[in-house]
């Protein structure tokens, strides 16, 4: 990452901590760091799902509601002592996923606070064709996923996180009686499986994915 380039810092969900360590995270206090990021678990009390979202380096000239998504700024700061170690094994969110009715819209917005778009994906079936949008902020991926021609008016919706697991034989050990089947991920040479999230009282939608292949 060129230094400055925005990076994800804080992404903050309506989920009681203790739900998160039934998935295998380690959590101080209300927080759980997985690679670079805080992931701030704010209770129920404020409404579930994934609330806000820090980012670095962006302009907020227009207001924290882009698409529909509460979105902060920060200010670069260097991160503070090493990772949490996780049972489950994460090491660091891949990528997280939002949701349009609109990505011409979305994708625009995104460029507009300062956000550089990486490539965009046809992916879905013939009688419902999704495209795929992608933005690089530090060791996490944006995926903006909506229709390749608008549907609908209304906001853009936080959909689910991904994360990189060093070990899918421990992640099973913690968390398999919840896990989906594994399966092959869209990036080539890795898997990739589903946590049943809600059976733990998490309100975002998880998955796992194993680690790149080292070329």
């Amino acid at each position: 990452m060129k230094n400055g380039a925005p990076r994800v810092v804080e992404i903050v969900v309506g989920d009681e901590p203790a739900a998160w360590q039934a998935a295998g995270f380690t959590v101080e206090g209300d927080a759980c760091r997985v690679g670079s990021v805080s992931v701030r678990l704010a209770g129920e009390g404020g409404g579930r799902g994934i609330r806000s979202w820090t980012v670095t380096g962006l302009d907020l000239s227009g207001g924290n509601d882009v698409e529909g998504v509460v979105t902060l700024r920060a200010d670069e700061v260097p991160l503070a002592g090493a990772p949490s170690q996780h049972a489950n094994t994460a090491t660091m969110i891949d990528h997280v996923v939002l949701a349009t009715p609109d990505l011409q819209r979305t994708v625009a917005a995104f460029e507009g606070i300062g956000l550089a778009l990486r490539r965009t994906r046809d992916a879905g079936e013939p009688q419902s064709p999704m495209r795929q949008a992608f933005f690089r902020l530090g060791e996490v991926v944006l995926e903006v996923v909506g229709p390749p021609e608008p549907t609908a008016g209304g906001p853009a919706k936080w959909f689910g996180l991904a994360f990189t697991v060093a070990d899918l034989d421990a992640l099973a050990a913690t968390v398999g009686a919840h896990l989906g089947a594994l399966k092959a991920a869209v990036q080539p040479g890795r898997q990739i499986t589903t946590l049943h999230h809600r059976d733990l009282g998490l309100s975002v939608a998880v998955a796992f994915m194993d680690e790149p292949a080292v070329a």
